[in-house]
């Protein structure tokens, strides 16, 4: 018999389309998507799919880290 467990549901709007910037960490192979410059001292952050990280402030997404980016995308970085 399965159990099924109820799972309570978030949402969130991203922090600052118009400040979006993105930085690549070539050693550990991770990108970071950052939305505005507040993005130090978020309130929260979780596990989105496989080596997804989202890191929210207020309700709103302030960075998303991509790790192992061009694993996942195929894409070599020099």
């Amino acid at each position: 018999m399965k159990k099924w467990v109820a799972m309570e549901v978030k949402e969130y709007s991203i922090s600052d389309l118009d400040k979006i910037w993105f930085e690549y960490d070539k050693q550990n192979d991770i990108l970071y998507i950052n939305f505005g410059y507040d993005i130090e001292d978020a309130d929260e952050e979780f596990l989105s799919g496989e080596d997804i990280v989202v890191r929210i402030k207020g309700g709103r997404v302030v960075s998303i880290m991509i790790m192992n980016f061009s694993v996942k995308t195929g894409i070599v970085v020099y």
